[in-house]
């Protein structure tokens, strides 16, 4: 587990939140040497992962969010075993989540901002209105955007999309006060993503001691 990186984020970032992806993670052990590290926030991306590890997650000190596309057939065998959702892509899993949710779920929306059409999202000019949708949902809680940066392009491509995201929320936000939060940067992007306003990293590999602080995996 890669300790050092996680203290120097910290350090340097205090206001900024690490999710660690799960999917590297498999035992108890596993999470219980992430914790030791100074992680407290998982993410899992696939119910199945995520259900087969219950039995000692939830007895451990952690949040458990879930990070990958939801399908609404399976909200709810999840729903009830996490804090938070960061890709929240389309009304009808919104409509599922508020039926099955006995209390507020806290939800990023996913923003396309790769404009990629095999990736999930919500269009930057759609989010608006997809935010009115959501309203009358008391149990969809929306604290901020989520996006993911397109894959082997160069550093100002990346740049400049997840600032489409930052913009977008600092428009957002004078209407929609809750939306505080902006969930991006991965293993390879994460320094980006810190430039660009990340309040909450989404980190795996990185954290298992592959590639060092502000430099490309």
């Amino acid at each position: 587990m890669n300790k050092a990186l996680i203290n120097t984020l910290k350090k340097q970032h205090p206001n900024v939140d690490i999710v660690m992806a799960s999917k590297y993670l498999t035992t108890k052990n596993d999470f219980e040497a992430a914790i030791e590290a100074g992680v407290d926030t998982f993410g899992e991306s696939r119910v199945e992962a995520l259900l087969e590890k219950l039995s000692f997650i939830e007895a451990l000190p952690v949040s458990m969010h879930f990070i990958g596309t939801l399908q609404t057939k399976k909200v709810k065998k999840v729903i009830d075993h996490i804090e938070c959702l960061h890709a929240l892509d389309r009304l009808k899993l919104a409509r599922e989540i508020d039926k099955r949710r006995k209390s507020p779920l806290a939800c990023f929306i996913q923003v396309n901002i790769s404009h990629e059409t095999q990736k999930h999202g919500v269009h930057p000019d759609e989010v608006s209105a997809f935010l009115r949708s959501l309203a009358p949902l008391n149990n969809i809680r929306v604290i901020g955007l989520m996006g993911m940066a397109a894959a082997h392009v160069d550093a100002s491509t990346i740049r400049k999309q997840f600032m489409t995201l930052k913009t977008l929320q600092e428009k957002l936000s004078k209407t929609y006060p809750n939306i505080k939060a902006l969930s991006m940067g991965m293993s390879e992007d994460y320094h980006i993503a810190l430039e660009c306003g990340a309040t909450v990293l989404r980190l795996g590999r990185v954290l298992l001691g592959e590639g060092s602080y502000g430099t490309h995996e």
